[in-house]
């Protein structure tokens, strides 16, 4: 059974920067996902199995950053010049296969997520 756990969430001011952080029990392509009040999980960032390849979606692309260590098992998302409408509970994501993979439905373990609020 694959366990992820998040951490780094919290409460910061528009402007502010938080690092996100996903421990895998093992090595994995991974994603990170956002679902914020009264709207749809939606994809933020995924980097591959060998951290060779990432993608973002456009909303976070040049202020969030996806990174991996493989020594740990563990992914991170560095959060940059954050937004209102970047609060959102988010969510790392496991996929059995090497690739990236850019929607939820290509993923198949979850963690419990972390809750990000960010203070206009």
């Amino acid at each position: 059974q694959v366990q992820l756990v998040e951490s780094g969430g919290g409460l910061v001011q528009a402007g502010d920067s938080l690092r996100l952080s996903c421990v895998a029990s093992g090595r994995y392509a991974m994603g990170w996902f956002r679902q914020a009040p009264g709207k749809e999980r939606e994809f933020v960032a995924a980097i591959s199995w060998s951290g060779g390849s990432t993608y973002y979606a456009d909303s976070v692309k040049g202020r969030f950053t996806i990174s991996r260590h493989n020594a740990k098992n563990t992914v991170y998302l560095q959060m940059n010049s954050l937004k209102a409408e970047d609060t959102a509970v988010y969510y790392c994501a496991a996929r059995l296969r090497q690739a990236v993979g850019k929607t939820s439905r290509e993923y198949d373990y979850w963690g419990q997520g972390t809750q990000v609020t960010v203070s206009s």
